[in-house]
């Protein structure tokens, strides 16, 4: 670790305040067309195989249509939990959207922050069938596999 208590450095300036990375999307009206607009276009991903259990789930369900949300909350062993939910509503203003083979998910801005560079997955092990997450900003995990902390 270095030491900066030593280092001289010129006065800082003032700085402008930082634009957003996205720009703002005009509202079109469809809550889902909105989401879509102003999700990242990398950051977070769904593989096919998440997709398809998704939609296995959705017609078992009754509601094929339906979204599935995608996010973490706190609590849970190791401080975070992540969560899994089937929602038949439009998404929130701070939600992103995301469409993986006919499959609509929604990740809200918070959880983004703490799955940027992730992927939800399916895997099909003698233990263990249903999403998987594979989050690089994962420090540590639980034993059960469903809660973690962040680097």
């Amino acid at each position: 670790m270095t030491d900066v208590s030593s280092q001289t450095t010129a006065p800082m300036k003032s700085a402008a305040p930082l634009k957003s990375a996205m720009p703002e999307v005009a509202s079109s009206g469809d809550a889902w067309a909105d989401a879509l607009a102003r999700t990242p276009k990398t950051g977070f991903a769904f593989t096919s195989g998440a997709a398809l259990f998704a939609r296995q789930k959705l017609e078992k369900r009754g509601t094929p249509e339906a979204i599935v949300r995608v996010g973490i909350k706190g609590g849970g062993c190791s401080g975070f939990s992540y969560v899994i939910a089937f929602e038949d509503g439009d998404p929130k203003s701070r939600d992103y959207a995301y469409e993986v083979d006919g499959v609509r998910f929604l990740l809200d801005k918070k959880s983004f922050v703490y799955l940027a560079g992730g992927v939800l997955d399916y895997e099909k092990t003698l233990m263990f069938q249903g999403f998987k997450f594979r989050n690089p900003n994962e420090a540590s995990s639980c034993g059960c596999g469903h809660s973690f902390t962040v680097k």
